[in-house]
């Protein structure tokens, strides 16, 4: 079997990075003036397809999009830079929308489904689960996809976790302590370190590489 040649590197005006999982394809796409992620994921079986974070951009987002049937766009967070083209992206595809309440507020559509930790999303034949991360949002939301057979788990993290860190808190210590405690409670501690993370800006990493970073980062306070 050919190594995977995904690396996650994209950026604002380039092609999307793109990644063929067992039965599921993942497209990142890198957008806007904050170098947000958006990620396309299609089941392979039905053509079905859901997007994380419309986050601006519609035109390419659709681009991205193409022939594939997008019936879910989950929005990570309420945090305007997330869901600036949900509402074209909607229009055009009539798809659900889906994201925590505590954010709903926040998002410039209705969320026509709100989740809450530990229910699943579903694309196509493939299950996603709902990890509620505190903190950083009231409502932020991360995504996992636990694979299929010896695949590692695929976990979408929006603005809670990327490389060298937990998502901003704006120097709230209580803020900071509820982020940091639910990313270890809920990601770290259940979730092997092959796990790959898929952030919503900037580049990938993995459990793994972050782990042994924990303590510094509580030491740090950010």
């Amino acid at each position: 079997m050919s190594a995977d040649p995904y690396t996650g590197d994209v950026r604002v005006g380039g092609p999307a990075a793109v990644r063929e999982l067992p039965g599921l394809t993942v497209a990142k796409l890198a957008v806007g003036e904050m170098d947000n992620n958006a990620y396309l994921l299609r089941d392979e079986a039905t053509g079905e397809a859901l997007l994380i974070d419309a986050a601006t951009d519609a035109e390419a987002l659709l681009r991205l999009i193409g022939d594939a049937d997008l019936r879910t766009v989950v929005t990570s967070h309420g945090h305007w830079d997330h869901h600036r083209a949900l509402p074209e992206v909607v229009e055009a595809t009539g798809a659900l929308t889906v994201a925590h309440p505590a954010d709903a507020a926040d998002l410039p559509v209705p969320v026509e489904r709100p989740v809450q930790h530990g229910d699943t999303v579903q694309v196509g034949e493939h299950s996603l689960e709902v990890i509620h991360l505190r903190g950083h949002t009231p409502g932020s939301i991360a995504l996992l996809w636990r694979g299929r057979g010896d695949t590692r788990p695929h976990l979408f993290t929006g603005d809670c976790l990327f490389p060298g860190g937990v998502g901003n808190t704006q120097k709230d210590p209580a803020r900071f302590t509820s982020l940091l405690d639910d990313v270890e409670e809920r990601l770290f501690r259940p979730l092997p370190d092959e796990t790959w993370v898929y952030p919503g800006h900037g580049g990938d990493t993995t459990l793994g590489a972050e782990r042994p970073s924990l303590a510094e980062w509580r030491a740090r306070g950010w």
